[in-house]
């Protein structure tokens, strides 16, 4: 894979360089200066929808009725990351990510909490990556200056997400070039607390000793929840399609498509979703990717393989590599962006499966049977 084909916020291979550039031209930057964040940033401004939940901790799960449960567990983990991207068959890299390892730290905040501070993102631009571009410098922004973090991290996150939307409508207001939109999903790591949120059909799965756990869903509109939101929300879904024009039931940005979103709302929701876990010794790692690495994955078959990886050579970075290479190897068609973080310094152990203990017993019939047979024997 060249690397001139790869377009992101960081360098292909990199982990946490601190802070995520600021991708945008001078013009950009000054059409959303202090004085339009401030306006924007007004939670007054921000409008949602009665049906959007949140996720309990209890709620997460790999398959149905298997929750994720808190651990009283002392452990921290040790964060590792690595990402990789690939145009793929695109004429356009419209995928960025970002990989903070020490988030808070890197912001300048004081009063660190015990372990990590992590902030990871992916984000999965349409129409153009400007507002990709934009979510992946402001929303990290908007949580750490917001006085809440991290002691609401849930909220703060929430926030974050609708700040950005409404400051990036607001550079599309100024320029109308930037149109654009971009789903979304953060993964945050506070001390052992795993928090991700989620906007779009990006997707982060845990490895918990081997076993695929979905830190988030698809936000596609045919989804029963999404379409009741939707039509909600005086919006209708058509051949899959929201609206007739997106396969995304929510995202950030997109304020250029009539009938998506407004001062009161709308179909196009840019509100995450979120699953909170704590973190335990039996969690390895965590991969997040643009839905054209899940086009070619299923979320049990991306961990057996990452793991299969990380056993070998115990290296994220060459991990992410070896998952996008693998997806285009399976003819994915869409832009390839992948994060992976990884829980501890050594490699995911082996998994000896327990030999099943089998209680073999006779039935009094065999019982009789086996009798006779051994009376035959002595006759």
């Amino acid at each position: 894979m060249e690397e001139t084909k790869v377009t992101s916020t960081v360098e292909n291979g990199s982990s946490s360089d601190g802070r995520p550039p600021n991708p945008l031209a001078g013009a950009f930057r000054q059409c959303i200066g202090s004085e339009h964040v401030a306006v924007v940033a007004c939670k007054k401004s921000l409008v949602r929808h009665p049906s959007l939940m949140k996720t309990k901790k209890t709620d997460v799960s790999a398959e149905a009725g298997v929750g994720v449960e808190d651990c009283p567990s002392r452990f921290f983990p040790i964060v590792r990351s690595g990402a990789w991207t690939d145009i793929g068959f695109r004429s356009t890299m419209e995928d960025v990510y970002v990989c903070a390892d020490n988030f808070m730290q890197d912001y300048g905040l004081e009063n660190l909490p015990d372990g990590p501070s992590a902030f990871y993102g992916v984000f999965d631009g349409h129409g153009g990556k400007h507002a990709a571009d934009f979510a992946c410098y402001h929303l990290p922004k908007f949580i750490v200056e917001d006085e809440d973090f991290p002691g609401d991290i849930e909220k703060v996150v929430a926030s974050a997400f609708l700040q950005t939307d409404v400051a990036f409508a607001e550079a599309c207001s100024l320029d109308a070039a930037l149109a654009s939109g971009t789903t979304a999903l953060a993964a945050l790591v506070i001390g052992r607390v795993l928090v991700v949120a989620n906007a779009g059909d990006c997707r982060a799965v845990l490895c918990r000793r081997g076993k695929a756990i979905e830190m988030s869903r698809d936000h596609k509109p045919m989804c029963c929840k999404e379409r009741k939101r939707i039509e909600a929300s005086g919006g209708y879904v058509s051949d899959g399609y929201l609206n007739g024009q997106l396969n995304v039931a929510r995202a950030l940005g997109d304020w250029h498509m009539e009938g998506m979103k407004g001062s009161d709302g709308g179909p196009l929701s840019a509100e995450p979703e979120f699953m909170t876990t704590n973190l335990t010794e039996e969690d390895e790692f965590l991969i997040i990717g643009c839905d054209g690495i899940w086009d070619v994955f299923r979320s049990q078959n991306a961990i057996d393989f990452a793991r299969r990886r990380l056993q070998e050579h115990n290296d994220p970075v060459m991990c992410s590599k070896d998952l996008v290479e693998e997806a285009l190897k399976r003819k994915s068609g869409d832009n390839l962006a992948v994060v992976v973080v990884c829980f501890q310094t050594q490699p995911p152990p082996s998994l000896v499966a327990p030999r099943s203990r089998v209680q073999r017993s006779f039935s009094a019939e065999g019982l009789r049977e086996l009798q006779s047979f051994l009376d035959s024997l002595a006759s």
